[in-house]
């Protein structure tokens, strides 16, 4: 994922004198936004704190913090689940990965599997998990230590050097079916909800270096004459055999994409954004725009690490850009949590940055939401963002955004809602729904609660009391006040979160006393 070399990529370094935004009245929280955030395993950024860790320790840290980013209003976690051709998951053909032991290929332990087990916790959370992918990198250093059924040692024709880093050759054919069965594997054998690449594809530039890829060129050209359009073309055919084979196996499971924020520079391409940096299209050889507008992704994520007043690339200017470009498909901002009150800017260090570009977000009817890197930024130089997340920006509870184009078929209501008043709460009972004409039931409830004599709105989001996406019949509500009288309804989801007719409502009265415990 993109850090802080962003500094040192983009020309014309500037900085700019702080100048607050001017911010118009932000919108009530809305229903359905996409709110995630990036859990990177790679060299043990996020998850799991160290290599070694036993499978109860592992468990035990993602627990936290899927407890942090449930609390701050999070509905999605990107997990990064396959790093360096290695993984995060039993069902794999790659070793496991060195980040969970300190040894590639050596199990985390018998019966454990780490992406199983992160799926379960997140949807009963009321939280997607989106399983994070990179493509091409193989090794992280040239000290890497590899097991012997790593691909590198497998098959070393697959790879170039570059920067002291092994990375796949986009322009073998072999290489990218390689690279979808691999992902085809998580697809079939785990209950993910979305499959997700960063910004990396061919690697960013580095002073002195080259390519090598000249020989896979000659030999697999496919009709290209200049390399630089064949190179951006390997990664297209990527892109557009995944969309199709994910979409074959499972049609809910979402693709998406988290470029770098910009496309290409207005003085490159009329198209472009008023930007002056690092461009996806002529440096990356990623023609980040025309997988939205061929509809090969669900979503777009560009990485808009960028304040304000960055000159270069003003954080306004790409959202803008972007929701101009959205082709009809999702649109989510990538928001730079690392770099709270980091010292190259003096725009970061301003409480308000992050909170306004999430107001600005919300300003753009064409954008669905955030995705944050990443998640240790919250448990330290981003708490006080996660403090206005969690009591005021996504203070109540949000769906995803819906996605018509692959489901637009509402599931059926639930059946037989029923409530009990109980000495720890009222006990909520229900039916699964009749089946939907797509086939589908219920893959997740919302639960909603009203005051006696509250206006029944289901569109309002206060009103909200436990979304998960698991397919439990029951809930029990613990934070009710002892003699009020509230109303309930419940609604079913189906796995693209279309959402039924509400069945209720229910009114019961809680006990007086807690005495009266049953």
């Amino acid at each position: 994922m993109f850090k802080t070399t962003i500094y040192a990529l983009l020309s014309l370094f500037i900085i700019t004198p702080p100048i607050l935004y001017a911010q118009s009245t932000s919108k009530i929280a809305p229903k359905r936004e996409f709110r995630g955030v990036w859990v990177a395993t790679v060299a043990n950024i996020d998850w799991p704190s160290k290599p070694g860790l036993s499978p109860d320790q592992q468990k035990q840290e993602l627990i936290g913090l899927l407890e942090m980013h449930k609390a701050n209003g999070m509905n999605a976690i990107l997990l990064q689940v396959r790093p360096a051709a290695d993984a995060f998951y039993a069902k794999s053909r790659e070793p496991w990965s060195q980040w969970l032991t300190g040894r590639q290929g050596v199990s985390p332990g018998s019966g454990y599997d780490p992406l199983a087990f992160a799926i379960k916790e997140a949807h009963q959370r009321g939280m997607e998990l989106h399983a994070w992918f990179n493509p091409y990198r193989a090794t992280m250093s040239v000290n890497t230590v590899v097991s012997s059924d790593h691909m590198t040692r497998k098959r070393p024709e697959w790879f170039f050097t570059y920067g002291g880093k092994k990375q796949f050759d986009p322009g073998i054919p072999e290489v990218r079916e390689y690279i979808i069965q691999v992902i085809l594997d998580v697809v079939k054998g785990y209950d993910v909800d979305g499959i997700h690449f960063d910004d990396y594809f061919y690697p960013y530039k580095i002073a002195g270096q080259r390519i090598n890829d000249e020989a896979t060129f000659s030999k697999y050209s496919n009709g290209f004459t200049d390399i630089n359009d064949w190179r951006r073309n390997n990664v297209d055919l990527l892109i557009k055999q995944l969309d199709d084979s994910i979409h074959h196996h499972k049609k809910y499971v979402k693709f998406g994409i988290s470029p770098f924020g910009i496309w290409k520079n207005d003085n490159e391409d009329s198209q472009g954004s008023a930007t002056r940096g690092l461009s996806n299209y002529h440096e990356l050889f990623a023609d980040s725009r025309k997988w939205v507008k061929e509809g090969w992704v669900d979503y777009i994520n560009p990485q808009i690490y960028f304040s304000f007043t960055r000159r270069v690339a003003p954080f306004g200017t790409l959202v803008d850009w972007w929701g101009n470009n959205t082709y009809g498909r999702h649109l989510y901002i990538g928001q730079a949590a690392y770099l709270v009150n980091q010292k190259m800017e003096a725009a970061w260090r301003l409480p308000n940055q992050i909170p306004s570009q999430i107001r600005y977000i919300r300003d753009n009817n064409r954008v669905q939401g955030s995705v944050f890197f990443s998640s240790k930024s919250f448990s330290t130089v981003a708490r006080a963002v996660g403090d206005s997340l969690r009591n005021d920006l996504y203070r109540y509870p949000a769906l995803p955004p819906q996605m018509p184009w692959l489901d637009e078929i509402v599931p059926n209501k639930p059946q037989q809602l029923s409530a009990e008043a109980k000495g720890d709460g009222v006990h909520l009972k229900w039916e699964k729904p009749f089946v939907a004409s797509d086939g589908e039931t219920a893959s997740g409830y919302v639960v909603y609660r009203f005051n006696e004599g509250e206006k029944i709105d289901v569109l309002d989001a206060k009103n909200i009391l436990k979304i998960s996406f698991e397919d439990f019949t029951f809930f029990i509500d613990t934070t009710t006040e002892k003699g009020k009288r509230y109303n309930y309804l419940v609604t079913a989801l189906d796995r693209l979160k279309n959402e039924s007719e509400p069945s209720g409502p229910v009114g019961i009265q809680t006990k007086e006393l807690a005495s009266q415990e049953e």
